[in-house]
This record gives C-alpha cells, sequence and structure tokens, in this order.
C-alpha cells in the first residue's frame, strides 16, 4: 500500500512543475470556473495516457527521430502562441459561465489534450519519467502490479486536476476584474514565452 502511494504522490509530482498546462487552468478557471479548469486538466491527463502507451508499447524511437522532433517543436510553437495571444485579447472580457455555450466544455477538454500532447517537453518528460520507472517495475513486478501503479499514477494527476481547478475558481471569486486581466495577460506571456522557446528548438534542429 506504501508503493501505492508513493507513485501518486509520483504523479503529484509530475503534474505539479509549472507549464502552458497549469498556465492554460488558471486562465479558463478564472474566466470559466471549476468545471472548465478541471476539463482542460483532464484533456491533459488524456495526453498523458497516450504518452504512456507510446512508453509501454515502445514506438517512442519513432518519435525520437529529427523530423518528428522537428515536427513537434513547430506545432507546439503555434498551439502555444496562438492560445497565448488569444489569453491576453480576451484579458478584458469576462466571461461569465452562464454565458457559455454548452460545448464549450468539450472545448475545454480539447484545448488540454491539444496543449499537452503538442508538447515535445511534455513528451521527453513521459519517456524519460515513465519509461524509468517502467523499466524498474517490470523487472521487479508482474503486469497486475504495473497496471496499479500505472493507475497511481493517474490518481495524483487527477488529484493535481482539481487542485489547481479549486484554485483557479477561487481566484475567480476573489479577485477584481483589473486583477483578473492582470493574470490573464501573465498566463498568456507565459504560453507565448513557451512557444518562442519551441520554436528555437525546431529551427536549430532544421539549421543546425
Amino acid at each position: 500500500m506504501s508503493s501505492f502511494f508513493g507513485y501518486v504522490f509520483l504523479g503529484i509530482s509530475l503534474a505539479a512543475p509549472i507549464g502552458p498546462v497549469n498556465a492554460a487552468q488558471l486562465t479558463k478557471g478564472i474566466y470559466g470556473g471549476f468545471w472548465h479548469a478541471w476539463l482542460v486538466g483532464l484533456g491533459a491527463m488524456l495526453a498523458d495516457a497516450v504518452f504512456m502507451l507510446i512508453v509501454y508499447l515502445g514506438i517512442f524511437h519513432f518519435l525520437e527521430t529529427e523530423f518528428m522532433q522537428t515536427l513537434l517543436w513547430s506545432f507546439g510553437c503555434f498551439v502555444l502562441i496562438y492560445t497565448g495571444v488569444e489569453s491576453i485579447i480576451s484579458a478584458g472580457k469576462e466571461v461569465k459561465m452562464k454565458r457559455l455555450k454548452g460545448n464549450s466544455y468539450k472545448k475545454s477538454f480539447l484545448y488540454g489534450f491539444l496543449l499537452s500532447i503538442s508538447n515535445p517537453l511534455s513528451m521527453l518528460f513521459w519517456l524519460g519519467i515513465f519509461g524509468s520507472v517502467l523499466a524498474k517495475t517490470v523487472s521487479t513486478y508482474d503486469l497486475d502490479h504495473i497496471i496499479l501503479y500505472t493507475v497511481a499514477i493517474f490518481v495524483g494527476l487527477f488529484i493535481w486536476d482539481i487542485t489547481m481547478a479549486l484554485t483557479a475558481s477561487s481566484f475567480r471569486k476573489v479577485l477584481t476584474s483589473k486583477l483578473l486581466g492582470a493574470i490573464s495577460v501573465l498566463s498568456g506571456l507565459s504560453l507565448i514565452g513557451f512557444g518562442v522557446y519551441f520554436g528555437i528548438q525546431a529551427i536549430k534542429l532544421l539549421f543546425f
């Protein structure tokens, strides 16, 4: 049981570092409330599951080719800069839950999935971390334990997702509209910063 909770803590630790998904959750939570922030994180968790499956199936070597790396960095650059600019533009527009269309929940989920799946750093992170965890688990335990500890990691991711959604939606209730706008701008600048970094990495692979 202690090992299970250890893997839960690993999941929380993997999700906690500030990155594009956390920044997006903060923005969505401020302007859309708890459910939109939570669904962004849930979409990102689906992308994490895809990465973990890739590691488990052993096909990550294909993603390590120069062509795929350049494609991933370029796509990530586009997605992050686009969403960052969108966040800054919408900074002065306070969006109320009751005004959101029904399909906005779906959009929030897909938004989180796209942000995470297009992030080469996230992919490499999972390949490295989960790859090493899987190698250790396979050499020590059977398939049932592998499934159990994988579930434990996702429990940790889920806990962090709920925590971020609660935090972001709480900010929405206590902060003034000007401060909410400032946070949205900072979040947008953060996303653009990540996007520029991704673009630089793509250029390096292409020309150096």
